[in-house]
């Protein structure tokens, strides 16, 4: 792991599906942009499990990791997060019990609370989201016992025991900070869409932090919106197909990610472009300079571990374009 002043660089990809496009085509880019960001130096591509949403393609992240493993080689992938609730912390062993078995070292878990599912998405997974997000942390220490043998629960999982992915506690405000702190794990904060305790959150995890078997001191992972491109204004125009995707979002109209608008802040009513201003206020937005520049403010302020880059353009090259000058910025 490295040092808080030179931080590494992840990625986060939601296998978006675009305008007009198909889950296939999602996942064939979502492989490309892996095999970039390993090629670019990255040290994480994670996905992320979102449920009955058109633009989103990446529901089972275990599955969508295994074919992110087999296009690359040395990067680790994984899943950031996990919603824990939605499933049983057995069927989780198992699934990333096998993809460590296949990508030996290279496999990351992380876990969050929140369902990432409405009631109807509930009914459909057979969960109680509301009581499964109550057991949270005892699930956590079971997934781990079902890794680990430690404490022996009784039974074991096949694949799964032994197994050695990368814990990850994930989190928005302040219980995954604690939570994280008291188990020993690292910690990655979901800044890049809900920015408001990031600050209080980091503090209460390094203060609170008790060392483990995984982790003697504090790690954090903090995530940001960065789309970088030749200049100020093409990163401002393709950065307009993910607000969209926010304030679709936000309206409860969801949908695939559209093409690029220019002019589409100003285009806001100012209720919905004050909102969208506040979720992605931990953004890097512009040319390779201007995202240097935002990207060594983000590190000054919350001196965090590693750096995950969040966001999505509707060309997939314009978002592998982005990576390589995202780590020509901080390099």
């Amino acid at each position: 792991m490295t040092t808080p002043n030179k931080p590494a660089l992840s990625v986060l990809d939601l296998v978006p599906v675009r305008e007009g496009s198909t889950p296939a085509t999602a996942l064939a880019d979502a492989a490309m942009l892996a095999r970039a960001a390993e090629a670019a130096g990255y040290n994480r591509f994670w996905v992320a499990e979102h449920h009955g949403m058109d633009g989103v393609a990446g529901g089972a992240a275990a599955v969508v990791l295994g074919a992110i493993g087999a296009a690359t080689a040395t990067i680790r992938i994984g899943a950031g997060g996990i919603m824990l609730p939605n499933h049983s912390p057995f069927v989780i062993a198992e699934q990333f019990g096998t993809l460590d078995a296949l990508f030996p070292g290279r496999i990351d878990l992380g876990l969050g609370r929140a369902p990432g599912a409405d009631m109807r998405i509930a009914q459909a997974l057979r969960k109680d989201l509301g009581r499964a997000s109550e057991m949270f942390p005892q699930d956590v220490v079971e997934l781990r016992a079902l890794f680990t043998g430690e404490p022996d629960i009784g039974i074991r999982a096949t694949p799964g025991y032994g197994a050695r992915p990368e814990l990850w506690i994930l989190g928005s405000s302040l219980f995954g900070a604690q939570l994280a702190a008291a188990l020993g794990l690292p910690y990655a904060f979901a800044s890049h869409f809900a920015p408001d305790y990031l600050d209080q959150a980091l503090e209460t995890y390094r203060r609170q932090f008790r060392p483990s078997n995984e982790l003697a001191h504090p790690h954090v992972m903090a995530a940001m919106n960065v789309l970088a491109a030749d200049s100020d204004a093409d990163a401002v125009l393709l950065a307009s197909s993910i607000d969209q995707s926010f304030v679709n979002l936000r309206s409860g109209n969801p949908k695939q990610l559209q093409p690029p608008v220019p002019g589409y802040r100003q285009s806001l009513p100012p209720g919905q472009l004050a909102m969208l201003e506040h979720m992605r206020q931990v953004s890097a937005v512009g040319s390779k300079a201007t995202v240097a520049s935002a990207i060594a403010q983000f590190i000054e302020r919350t001196a965090a571990d590693e750096i995950i880059v969040s966001g999505a353009t509707f060309d997939p090259a314009a978002r592998r374009r982005s990576l390589a000058l995202t780590m020509e910025a901080l390099d």
